[in-house]
């Protein structure tokens, strides 16, 4: 995997735990765990727009980390691969 796509990933999921430390908040009857999982989604969301922060930095240092050229790349190599096994 390229540091693009490790970023991407990386982003995603910090996404999905915030998500979860907030459904786990309002899952529990619990106030000082309520408490507890607000902070670590708050704590997971500063660090999701961080790295996110970074993550459109890169791509603007480093524009073939973008998602959409990495998508792209991908499809051009699927399609060459295709077309090799269609001659042989």
């Amino acid at each position: 995997m390229t540091v693009g796509s490790e970023l991407h990933k990386t982003l995603g999921m910090l996404k999905m735990a915030s998500g979860q430390f907030q459904s786990f908040a309002m899952d529990t009857q619990d106030a000082m765990a309520k408490q507890m999982y607000t902070n670590f989604a708050k704590q997971l969301d500063q660090m999701v727009k961080d790295l996110a922060n970074r993550v459109n930095y890169v791509e603007g240092q480093e524009p073939q980390y973008k998602m959409e050229n990495m998508a792209q790349e991908a499809m051009a190599k699927e399609q060459a691969a295709q077309q090799g096994t269609r001659k042989q």
